[in-house]
């Protein structure tokens, strides 16, 4: 009892500091000079560049996602079976996006990209080409891909410490699964919760990140809504509230997709205990 009459004021002055802000932003895109008002929703999603600032962040996002995804997956896996000396290493290296700055980084990826004017005799300029295209530009995919390692590293690690891993891994290679049979279809069912949290942290951060895309020259969502706001502040408030309810979907439905995928498993393995109790 005195536990959760503790945790009511905590939990009170938590939701002050986060549903005041998100009151007043709403308050500010809806007041009018007649009164309340929803116009600036209504103009706000056919105005110019909206929807494909969005889709192009979505865009940008899922591949950052997929990319992460497909590069920390395994390698984690392979240092918990195999090289378990190396896990400080790794988790070093990625926490290091934590330790230099976004502007120090998007820094060095300018000077690299500066280069290919030097290179315009050779067939590296077509991969710089490809690398800044207006309409997917896959630099920005690679270096939210190494700014979404920490999120992707802590959500992963603590799922692999929930589960026998090693136990898992030799049995389904003792009933004659390969190693990709084994890593899509055993590991990353039971890593599903971690592979989801990992998910929406990372594309989380990609809707919402600024200075990279800004120094870089590129238009996602986010320098969207910084370039309107100097002209059209409350549709700039109105298209970030949008991208606050799109993110906050996006990760309820992602939270049921992995809590009912669970709640399925569990089931069915209680029921499985029960058939063995009765018989």
């Amino acid at each position: 009892m005195a536990r959760m009459t503790s945790r009511g004021p905590v939990l009170g002055v938590a939701a002050l500091y986060f549903l005041v802000p998100v009151a007043a932003s709403l308050w500010f895109t809806i007041d009018g000079a007649g009164g309340i008002s929803f116009d600036v929703y209504s103009k706000g999603l056919g105005s110019e560049g909206l929807t494909a600032s969005l889709l192009r962040s979505v865009t940008v996002g899922l591949a950052t996602v997929v990319l992460g995804l497909l590069l920390m997956v395994p390698t984690m896996v392979a240092v918990a079976l195999r090289m378990p000396r190396l896990r400080r290493t790794v988790e070093i290296l990625c926490m290091m996006p934590l330790v230099v700055p976004p502007i120090a980084l998007v820094a060095g990826v300018a000077t690299v990209l500066s280069w290919q004017q030097d290179l315009a005799a050779t067939p590296l300029y077509g991969t710089f080409q490809a690398l800044i295209d207006r309409d997917f530009p896959l630099i920005l995919v690679i270096v939210y891909t190494v700014m979404s390692l920490p999120f992707l590293y802590r959500s992963l690690d603590a799922g692999l410490r929930g589960v026998d891993l090693r136990t898992l891994v030799e049995a389904s290679r003792s009933l004659g699964a390969s190693r990709v049979q084994t890593l899509w279809q055993v590991i990353v069912p039971n890593l599903r919760q971690a592979v989801m949290g990992g998910a929406v942290l990372s594309l989380a951060m990609v809707l919402g990140e600024y200075s990279v895309a800004s120094v870089l020259g590129f238009e996602p969502f986010a320098v969207w809504m910084v370039n309107v706001g100097d002209s059209e502040a409350q549709l700039s408030v109105a298209a970030a509230m949008l991208s606050l309810l799109f993110t906050w979907g996006l990760l309820l439905l992602l939270t049921a997709l992995a809590g009912g995928r669970s709640r399925k498993r569990s089931s069915k393995q209680q029921s499985s205990k029960q058939r063995n109790s009765s018989s």
